[in-house]
């Protein structure tokens, strides 16, 4: 047993955790307002389900936007499910809460980042993603003024 509390861990957990918690919200009140979500995700992530034909689109990461049009929100302990329209096409995800690498609310300038150990020290700033993957690009593309917490700041 390690004699270190592992502090990064229990923040990213506090903060899936807050995750889970709106969009539970969300599934059971739909979005209020004008919040709006950016999620990027790792799409290599163990876990992670979508189209073949968006895999290879994003073989890396994408970013998600939930706003004006999705379905099917079901939240569980493990991740979420949604369907999305990809140029008029319905595609549904699963996205595991591990699999998160950033989630940003610009509405409310709000954002999480989620830093592993192997990233590059030039990728710890904090920013937003780099934009939507679905029909609001251009709209998302205006909020770029969200605070992103970063774990890094906290380490010593």
């Amino acid at each position: 047993m390690s004699r270190d509390i592992n502090y990064g861990n229990l923040m990213h957990t506090a903060m899936r955790g807050l995750i889970k918690s709106v969009l539970t919200q969300v599934s059971e009140h739909g979005l209020p307002g004008a919040h709006h979500f950016f999620i990027t995700f790792d799409t290599r992530y163990p876990g992670v389900e979508l189209a073949e034909w968006l895999r290879d689109r994003y073989p890396g990461e994408m970013t998600i936007v939930m706003q004006h049009w999705f379905e099917n929100l079901n939240v569980d302990d493990d991740g979420f499910s949604i369907t999305l329209n990809f140029g008029d096409t319905p595609e549904p995800i699963y996205i595991p809460y591990s699999a998160i690498k950033t989630f940003v609310d610009p509405s409310v300038e709000f954002g999480l980042r989620f830093e592993s150990s192997d990233e590059d020290e030039e990728e710890d700033s904090a920013q937003l993603p780099g934009g939507p993957e679905d029909d609001d690009e251009e709209e998302a593309s205006a909020h770029h003024d969200a605070d992103v917490v970063s774990l890094d700041s906290f380490r010593k």
